[in-house]
């Protein structure tokens, strides 16, 4: 078996004259949770559809677990779980029948923990499908997914319609499966999310995967605010190309600075006696935006 849950290797995919994906090179580790973003249309759900067998790519490669994610997908089906961002479900089946259908197709069912689930995810699934909300629907497949014994999960945009308590308890079901060196596939809208729960981000865009890495990785492409206090007037600090967006006040001086030039402008803070200094790293929300500023010409 491969050492990566799934393996993507110059992936292309073609609509006619549209280019979905172009040239996708990706892994994704056992025991591992990878978040994959980008807005509406860049490419996420194509990507995930070709590793389920539901697109064959029209170049490169898509593995799971060293199977042709096209000409292997009922092998690999029995390995993985899905959770799309919006479920649709047999409108005459309880949830837990549901839930057991999709279950007992994968060989395994733990009553125990199929129980739990359910409880935590404050799911009633005696109820047919046809009266659940849309995030009672995603319950019914967060749950069926969770409680299969499978290597790996790939969610897309798995907590939509669910509310900020029940995205919790999402984020330690997912915790949970990594720690057993599970894999798992995360695209997501929520920033929070994605920083809490991944140890590898990609950013897509435009069918093209333009970074990815750790956060600690993708950071040096961004910058740190820093505020500072100091017990002589800085001088000279905007004779730093890396220093940006200066603005003193009676508390000190704040500022934004490139993460790779930092260690230079610390030291040159320093002959100004440093009294407090603060440094906040970029969110992930920020990696991603600048990746769909920079471009943004009217």
């Amino acid at each position: 078996m491969s050492e990566f849950s799934l393996e993507i290797t110059n992936l292309v995919k073609k609509f006619g004259k549209i280019t979905a994906l172009d040239g996708i090179n990706l892994t994704v580790n056992k025991g591992e949770v990878f978040g994959y973003i980008g807005p509406n249309g860049a490419g996420k759900t194509t990507t995930i559809r070709v590793l389920l067998g539901i697109l064959k790519a029209t170049g490169g490669n898509a593995k799971v677990f060293g199977l042709d994610a096209w000409n292997d997908a009922v092998e690999i089906h029995k390995k993985i779980a899905y959770v799309p961002g919006d479920v649709n479900l047999w409108p005459n089946l309880t949830g837990g029948e549901v839930i057991d259908l999709f279950v007992n197709l994968r060989g395994s069912h733990d009553r125990e923990l199929r129980s739990k689930l359910i409880s935590d995810f404050n799911l009633d699934p005696t109820k047919k499908c046809r009266t659940y909300s849309k995030g009672n629907r995603q319950k019914v497949a967060l749950v069926a997914a969770f409680a299969s014994d499978v290597d790996l999960y790939i969610l897309d945009e798995p907590t939509s319609g669910l509310d900020p308590l029940m995205e919790q308890v999402f984020q330690q079901y997912v915790l949970d499966v990594k720690n057993k060196g599970k894999g798992v596939f995360l695209s997501s809208h929520i920033m929070s999310e994605v920083e809490r729960l991944c140890d590898r981000v990609g950013i897509i865009r435009e069918g093209e995967l333009v970074e990815v890495g750790t956060l600690d990785e993708l950071r040096h492409l961004t910058r740190y605010n820093i505020q500072v206090a100091t017990e002589k007037p800085i001088e000279k600090l905007d004779t730093f190309d890396s220093v940006h967006d200066i603005i003193k006040s009676e508390n000190g001086v704040t500022f934004n600075v490139d993460t790779d030039k930092m260690g230079a402008v610390i030291n040159h803070l320093n002959g100004f006696g440093i009294k407090k200094l603060d440094s906040t790293p970029p969110s992930l929300e920020e990696l991603f935006m600048k990746h769909y500023k920079k471009e943004d010409v009217s």
